[in-house]
């Protein structure tokens, strides 16, 4: 059954259309959802490429590195603190870089 109770039909050239079916596929939708959402007053965004969730996932895996060697350095004392705070501000730096690109 379905939950919604109105339709709406509009008419468009070819252009619009194809430009309608090409916006929808970007955000990774259907044609359905994308208007629904459009009307709703969500602002669509393309979707990221798939290599992006890789990508998040091998930095966060290298912030974790860097934290356990962090942990093991001042253990040691054989690393200096500047060291390990350089290594922290380029892994969030690239952190960044890629979640601003997203």
């Amino acid at each position: 059954m379905r939950t919604r109770s109105r339709h709406v039909s509009i008419w468009m050239n070819e252009e619009e259309y194809r430009n309608l079916k090409s916006q929808a596929r970007l955000a990774g939708m259907g044609v359905d959802p994308f208007i629904r959402n459009l009307v709703a007053g969500v602002q669509l965004r393309p979707r990221p490429p798939d290599e992006y969730a890789a990508l998040l996932r091998e930095l966060s895996a290298i912030g974790n590195n860097i934290n356990q060697i962090a942990h093991w350095a001042n253990a040691q004392k054989s690393i200096r603190e500047a060291e390990i705070v350089e290594a922290a501000v380029l892994a969030r730096e690239a952190w960044r870089l890629v979640k601003e690109k997203l």
